[in-house]
């Protein structure tokens, strides 16, 4: 071997995943560290962290493996999972993932790596297919108007409650819920009204007619799998100035009668067995539909149509439906995240199928149902009567048939009192039937006979009269060409990670790597239901072991729970936590939460929702929060200070020098530290909240830890504690713990738990923190070729910024007029996603490069900024008109451009190549910018009629 040969330690490090998602290589590094004015990575980490809180020894993870060996070790723990045949129903049924969805939304780049859609001219695709979705949730529930997704039935009947407490004219602070309502949903409704001062009673549904109360809540079908005809209830309620929610069954709709046409209100319910896997409980798309008169108190996203600068249909999020950012400490609702990926999926699943496909599919199921209930009913079996699929079955020794059941692969629900549940569905077959009738002693020689002979089980004065899915969307793409053909048309409308960079400001937008997502998929982990016996998830238990374990190294602390489905939920459960400490020591009067006033908005509604006062405190004129505000305020609410709550690296983009000395106010004056983890990016392998003082932290898996954005959404916020809070973490279904559940399933969004398991895993400690690294550097780069044309206005040690920057962009508008919505806009023609517009300050404009980004695209996009600040100065310099410009009229569609007659002082070349660059790589916008006061004055939120498509092409 020569001597500067390369060992074989060289060659397995050269071929390490580290070098694959970090964007820039080691040379471009070194240019790019020359342009800041340093010689190392760790010289420039020195100059940016405040060295309190450096770790001091490296994180005790293993060392990086390659896809390959970390493929074959999450391999090994699916193997130790065993997919039994699942009937426990309650909420969670199978499905038959049509394989084009599969394979053209779950797995596909340009849907799973899209962000939210704020800006709405590059999210017509996803925002059409959600449009699809709220209209399919509006349609089956008869209702006047669906949101675009919830977190989870349990998390969406708590939003109901909330809802129908602010839109009821009772004045009782009573909700009632029927004891036949999911366990689960039970469960976080008891979490929520406890820390809101709702005086939640659950009972019989027959004493709900007579209960004072402003809400009440049913199940239809219930738990136990009965159709209920609660018209009479919704009339006695209405009667007493209450509202009526109803939780219930897309599917189950498509026979028995709408909850809207009975007297429902509000009526919530999860999408899971649209074409969605169990996923040991997530994640799947709820959602909540309700009156028109409700829907600007309703909580989530709403996709609403308006028309753009040429007059043309186009989608937008209405209704300002991130509410807690504008009412903060008065949100009724900490709302942020979304499951869009999942509600585009369920949402073509009924594009695919269409009305009649459903029907067919739902009609199939509960025929199966009828046949085993009069089969077991001939074998002297005690079966409930009026069910949709689901069995209710008494009299007989459960434990028997339960171990019987498991013996032969097969999973059961048992219910307290000796009863069993069957719930059947999409997947069941005749064969199923066959053996589930086989475990109570019935024999069934013949369906199709025993089918001929057995009535159906809907009751007579429940079934669905009236049409639905109407719409020509729900008509059409019914082969698999079609459906194909019109999801390529949508993804091709939007602008995702994989065709650019997303430089969106504290949103981290990096690479979600092809070999973390491929686990997801495996019916190992996919087809898990999330109540399947303990012996059967050992794989599952692993992973989550495991990936805890890594998360405690990433963070300092002690213990974590994965079961929050969001970020805010995450908030929620810290802040659960820090509550039920509080009390634990006899201090429950502890109430006051100080937050800075840049503080994402999500916190103080998340604190309102723990029923704690929102103290805000100041930030001084270099962004950073006030310390000696922060003193007096602790000094001054010390009898009562329960939290703060703070970002860091801060929402400015900064790492403050005060963090410790702050964490050591609060705790001297008996509070506990919260520290948002939205900014982990800049953390993970250099600092660790945990021992810097910090008590409790969530973390964003769909930033930090590469799980997808998804369009807005799937997302996870576990939250991570030191020990002394580790016992008033949320507790699991069925399990002990002073703190309720916060989400439907006991681990939350567990499915998807891989994705970041795989990337600590191929990252390994050194990976991690030259990742961490490299945001730092991505950052400081773009801050620093853009600081000619645009200040950073925030910076902290050394003039330096952390991971992301905020180009102020108001001395451009004070003199030219041009705002940084032009400037956003304007990014779009040179195909970008704009930074973040107008937080956490009006007027600028937050980049957050990650480390993901390459030099080239780096450059490509500084670039872009440079041309646009040419364009501003044109104007200020007056040879471009101020209101007849390319930022103006941004984004320029290719009808614009192309349109017979021009107009503009600025030429078509101008408007849509503005670089040379784009003439071979362009992407052309489907619509001009879209009205916003339009759309909020024309609220329309379902599928447009016809009529609008054909006026467009005309």
């Amino acid at each position: 071997m020569s001597q500067n040969a390369p060992t074989l330690r060289d060659l397995e490090h050269h071929d390490a995943f580290v070098a694959r998602h970090i964007g820039p290589n080691d040379a471009e590094m070194a240019q790019m560290l020359e342009v800041i004015g340093y010689d190392s990575l760790d010289a420039m980490t020195d100059a940016i962290v405040p060295g309190a809180i450096k770790s001091q020894q490296p994180m005790a993870l293993t060392g990086a493996v390659t896809e390959e060996e970390a493929l074959a070790r999450i391999r090994a723990m699916a193997d130790r999972n065993q997919v039994f045949r699942s009937f426990i129903g309650q909420g969670y049924y199978g499905t038959h993932v049509p394989a084009v969805i599969a394979r053209n939304i779950l797995e596909n780049p340009a849907w799973y790596t899209a962000y939210t859609p704020y800006q709405a001219e590059i999210s017509q695709g996803r925002m059409e297919a959600l449009l699809n979705f709220q209209t399919m949730v509006a349609d089956l529930t008869g209702m006047e108007i669906a949101n675009a997704s919830l977190l989870d039935e349990a998390t969406a009947a708590a939003e109901a409650m909330t809802l129908a407490k602010r839109s009821s004219k009772s004045k009782s602070n009573l909700f009632y819920v029927a004891d036949t309502v999911h366990p689960q949903t039970l469960e976080v409704l008891r979490t929520r009204a406890e820390s809101l001062d709702i005086d939640l009673q659950v009972g019989p549904i027959e004493k709900a007619i007579d209960a004072d109360s402003y809400g009440v809540l049913v199940q239809y079908p219930d738990t136990f799998g009965r159709i209920g005809d609660h018209a009479a209830l919704a009339e006695a309620v209405h009667a007493r100035k209450g509202v009526v929610a109803v939780a219930t069954d897309l599917l189950a709709l498509t026979l028995i009668a709408s909850p809207g046409s009975w007297g429902a209100d509000i009526v919530i319910g999860n999408s899971q067995r649209f074409g969605v896997p169990f996923g040991f409980g997530g994640p799947h798309a709820a959602w909540l539909a309700c009156r028109d008169a409700y829907k600007r108190s309703m909580p989530g996203r709403l996709i609403g149509i308006s028309v753009d600068a040429e007059g043309k249909l186009a989608y937008r999020l209405t209704l300002q439906t991130r509410e807690q950012h504008i009412r903060r400490e008065k949100a009724t609702s900490n709302i942020c995240t979304a499951q869009v990926l999942l509600a585009v999926m369920a949402g073509m699943y009924a594009v695919y199928h269409g009305p009649e496909g459903l029907t067919r599919i739902a009609r199939r199921t509960h025929r199966l149902a009828a046949i085993l209930a009069g089969a077991l009913r001939s074998a002297g079996v005690e079966v409930g009567k009026d069910f949709f699929d689901t069995l209710y079955v008494s009299g007989v020794d459960a434990e028997a048939v339960l171990a019987k059941a498991r013996e032969q692969h097969i999973n059961l629900r048992g219910i307290d009192g000796g009863h069993i549940g069957i719930s059947l569905d999409e997947t069941s077959t005749r064969e199923d039937v066959k053996a589930l009738a086989a475990l109570f002693g019935a024999r069934i020689d013949d369906i199709d006979t025993l089918d001929a002979s057995t009535d159906d089980a809907l009751p007579p004065q429940a079934q669905r009269q009236d049409a639905f899915l109407t719409h020509p969307v729900f008509n059409t793409h019914h082969s698999e060409t079609e459906l194909l053909r019109y999801m390529r048309t949508l993804a091709d409308k939007d602008l995702a990670l994989d065709r650019s960079m997303i430089p969106l400001g504290s949103c981290t937008m990096k690479l979600n790597a092809t070999a973390e997502m491929l686990p997801i998929t495996w019916p190992e982990f996919a087809n898990i239901h999330p109540l399947a016996p303990a012996e059967q998830t050992l794989g599952y238990k692993q992973l989550i072991d495991e990936l805890e374990a890594m998360l405690v190294q990433c963070t300092g602390y002690d213990s974590i729970s994965m079961q929050p489905n969001s970020g805010a939920q995450g908030e929620y459960a810290g802040l659960l936590a820090i509550a039920a400490y509080h009390r634990s020591r006899g201090e429950g009067h502890r109430h006051i939460c100080l937050i800075p006033e840049s503080a994402h908005g999500t916190n103080p509604a998340s604190a309102q929702m723990c029923g704690m006062k929102v103290v805000v405190t100041k930030c001084d004129a270099n962004g950073n929060v006030d310390l000696d505000d922060i003193r007096e305020k602790a000094a001054k609410h010390a009898n009562d200070l329960a939290a703060i709550m703070l970002t860091y690296p801060s929402t400015h983009g900064v790492f403050e020098e005060d963090v410790v000395a702050i964490c050591e106010t609060i705790h001297q004056h008996g509070g506990q530290v919260y520290t948002d983890g939205a900014n982990m990016n800049a953390l993970v392998g250099i600092a660790q909240p945990g021992k810097w003082g910090s008590d409790v932290s969530h973390l964003n898996l769909h930033k930090t830890f590469c799980i997808p954005h998804g369009g807005g959404g799937p997302g996870v916020g576990p939250c991570a504690v030191k020990s002394h809070l580790a016992p008033f973490l949320p507790r699991t279904l069925g399990g002990e713990g002073e703190v309720g559940m916060v989400s439907a399933a006991s681990y939350g969004s567990a499915s998807i738990l891989p994705i970041s398991w795989m990337y600590i895993a191929m990252m390994g400690p050194v990976g991690l923190r030259k990742a961490s690294q490299a945001a730092l550097l991505n950052a400081n780069y773009v801050s620093k070729r853009l600081a000619p044309y645009y200040k950073t206005l925030y910076t902290g040690r050394n003039g330096l910024v952390a991971h992301e920057c905020i180009l102020d962009l108001r001395p451009l508008e004070k003199s030219t007029g041009i705002s940084s919505e032009d400037v956003a806009k304007r990014l779009i023609d040179f195909g970008f996603h704009a930074p973040t517009l107008s937080f956490p300050v009006a007027g600028t404009l937050m980049v957050e490069p990650t480390e993901s980004e390459s030099l080239y695209e780096l450059d490509r996009f500084c670039d872009a900024m440079i041309q646009i600040h040419e364009e501003i100065t044109a104007i200020a310099d007056g040879k471009a008109d101020g209101e007849d410009n390319p930022l103006k009229h941004a984004p320029h569609t290719a009808t614009m451009v192309m349109a017979a007659e021009w107009t503009h002082g600025y030429s078509r070349e101008q408007a849509a190549f503005p670089l040379p660059v784009l003439k071979t790589h362009k992407y052309w916008p489907p619509v001009a910018r879209v009205d916003n006061v339009y759309g909020d004055k024309n609220v329309m939120c379902s599928c447009a009629p016809i009529e609008a498509y054909m006026d467009e092409d005309a």
